[in-house]
């Protein structure tokens, strides 16, 4: 799944390809990739017209600022869940004079003939529309329940230690939930709690402040360094122009089971931790 570097990549892709560009034409090819309003044509029909003045990410969701006639137009959610992607397809290239794939699950054209795809093989991606002066919280509820974002003020060492304080669930299981920060998923928090030196199935309670402000440090740094290598591809995810992310080549830990350690040469172990895989080093995470 796509998590706030791979997401980061393809909001600022979108910000340099479609800001402003007029949406001339919607069409919907599956259903489900809509999921408000509960008619397609009406997702459709909210966006055609419409130009993208901004786009933002919250933690794993990319909100388009919507403007139709120089005036508020709502705003276009967007959750790529485990496999989707856009993929821009210029006028006059290759793709342009092919079928799209058979993922492909809306396609938007600007004025100028370029053509926007969004391509989801598991199709669990969703797109919402908001209406003006609507809170967008309101429609895509998700947002509520996610926690401050890993590069804003508010995520602090402190604030790690008063949301675990007495917890029993292992720290790697703490970091998948969005509510604790918003964006980590399991490559991450693999790779900060190497780089932190913590065990991923020590109770998150259980950890002492100076072991937080290692964590702390730990997850800005892994995911700034995976945002400046364009995110991770291990299977699916690509930019706007159909490239990899290059963090992967980087990966500490991370689908490293049983190679050595870059750091003590330890063969990378992998455990089931809270239902997920964890990758990790018995000999630098104790």
């Amino acid at each position: 799944m796509p998590e706030l570097p791979e997401v980061e990549t393809v909001r600022r892709g979108l910000e340099q390809q479609t800001l402003h560009r007029p949406i001339q034409r919607v069409e919907v090819l599956r259903a489900r990739a809509v999921a408000s309003p509960p008619d397609p044509d009406a997702f459709a029909a909210a966006l055609e017209q419409c130009s993208v003045v901004a786009w933002r990410r919250r933690g794993k969701y990319l909100i388009g600022e919507l403007e139709r006639h120089q005036g508020p137009a709502g705003h276009w959610g967007v959750h790529l869940r485990m496999t989707g992607q856009f993929l821009l397809v210029r006028q006059g290239s290759v793709a342009s004079g092919q079928p799209p794939c058979r993922h492909t699950r809306v396609r938007i054209w600007t004025t100028d003939g370029d053509e926007l795809r969004f391509v989801d093989m598991r199709s669990f991606g969703q797109m919402w529309w908001v209406p003006p002066k609507q809170p967008i919280e309101s429609v895509i509820t998700g947002l509520r329940r996610l926690g401050p974002e890993p590069f804003c003020a508010s995520f602090t060492a402190v604030h790690l230690q008063t949301a675990l304080q007495g917890s029993m669930r292992s720290i790697k299981a703490a970091l998948l939930d969005q509510a604790l920060v918003a964006g980590v998923g399991n490559i991450y928090a693999d790779e900060s709690l190497f780089v932190a030196g913590i065990r991923p199935d020590t109770p998150s309670g259980r950890l002492k402040p100076p072991e937080l402000h290692r964590l702390h440090g730990a997850l800005v740094d892994v995911l700034e360094r995976s945002i400046g290598a364009g995110g991770t591809t291990f299977s699916d995810f690509r930019d706007l122009s159909g490239t990899n992310g290059n963090y992967g080549g980087e990966a500490l830990v991370y689908r490293r089971t049983g190679q050595p350690c870059r750091r003590c040469g330890t063969p990378i172990q992998r455990d089931r931790i809270g239902g997920r895989s964890s990758h990790w080093c018995p000999g630098c995470q104790h």
